[in-house]
């Protein structure tokens, strides 16, 4: 692994471009290519600035260790680095896994969701107003990510079909999910007002929106057309410094999670619910209603069914739909004596 002698620090950005650069060769998100820069930043600092080529596998060890004995670190963010440490090693410096050896991976504990009831999400969406308020409808109602919704475009909504086209999801999958009845005139009024906005972009020599991979040398005008517009634009335009062109981008997630944060602690819940939280309500309610757990998979864009799974754990009747003894005994109490009572959609015989 000591088989080159050239130090970071004279020279920092060449080897994070070359990372950004095979990063974005692979396909992967900018998203990914800013936290994996990130991390082999902070592994370099870590190590003095020593060039991770003078460094090897108990130098990686040595840093994981750190970030979890010291800065206690989730496993989730204790994996992330680790994968950014590998993709730099073997993708970017072609080191070979094997040269490497065999690292354990941080296991995650195994947690339970929090879901809002349904009385909880009508309090919530009836604290939020304007754009915000239809982005965390659609996260509820659609079963949504967070950046999903905010990367929406006009051409993913059909109305006559009622379908919500999600493009680029996790693992990078498109999949299909409902738009819900409700939400239909408030969106058709929002695009309207949104192709307004795009018109006068246009009309300003504006009008530009970011294109998914090469989209905008194959199609040289796509990206100021509007079936390409953000759903949920941003308020602001900026320049993009190669191309020059006056762009808009999609509504910063920030604004959306502040606004539901906000409407939670309006609502005075002693839950800790976020935006994921809606996407939460929306799998388990559909399970409460019957309906398939592989549909919803499908709805949500679980890899693997046992990733929904979670969700009949967090069902208003327990797991596996079992009554506690309790609810018999205060329910006799209650009657003066007598059957169980089965209230509340049925349940397991006790």
């Amino acid at each position: 692994m000591h088989d080159g002698s050239s130090s970071l620090s004279r020279n920092p950005p060449r080897l994070l471009n070359r990372v950004r650069e095979t990063i974005r060769a692979r396909g992967y998100s900018p998203r990914t290519a800013e936290a994996y820069c990130a991390w082999i930043r902070r592994f370099v600092l870590f190590h003095g600035r020593r060039h991770p080529r003078e460094l090897g596998p108990l130098e990686i060890e040595a840093f994981l260790s750190s970030l979890a004995s010291e800065h206690h670190v989730a496993p989730s963010t204790q994996n992330q680095a680790l994968s950014a440490l590998l993709f730099l090693y073997v993708q970017v410096l072609s080191v070979p896994l094997a040269r490497l050896g065999e690292f354990t991976r941080a296991k995650r504990p195994h947690r339970v969701p929090t879901v809002l009831t349904p009385g909880e999400v009508t309090a919530v969406l009836n604290q939020m107003r304007g754009v915000p308020a239809l982005m965390a409808s659609l996260l509820y109602g659609a079963g949504l990510r967070l950046l999903e919704c905010a990367r929406l475009r006009a051409k993913d909504l059909d109305f006559e079909r009622l379908e919500i086209v999600v493009r680029d999801g996790k693992g990078r999958q498109d999949r299909l999910t409902m738009l819900p009845r409700g939400m239909v005139n408030p969106l058709r009024g929002h695009l309207a007002r949104v192709r307004e906005q795009h018109l006068a972009d246009l009309d300003a020599d504006a009008g530009w929106v970011e294109l998914p991979d090469a989209l905008d040398r194959k199609y040289p005008n796509a990206a100021r057309e509007w079936p390409w517009q953000w759903v949920f634009p941003a308020t602001r335009t900026y320049r993009e410094p190669v191309t020059g062109r006056t762009r808009r981008h999609h509504l910063h997630e920030t604004v959306l999670q502040s606004a539901v944060r906000a409407a939670v602690l309006a609502t005075g819940l002693a839950k800790r619910a976020s935006c994921h939280t809606l996407r939460h309500s929306f799998a388990t309610h559909l399970l409460e209603a019957g309906y398939d757990i592989r549909t919803i998979q499908e709805l949500l864009g679980h890899r693997d069914v046992s990733t929904t799974m979670i969700y009949t754990h967090v069902l208003n009747r327990g797991g596996l739909g079992v009554w506690s003894p309790l609810d018999g005994v205060l329910g006799r109490r209650s009657a003066g004596g007598g059957a169980i009572p089965r209230s509340g959609g049925g349940g397991g015989d006790v």
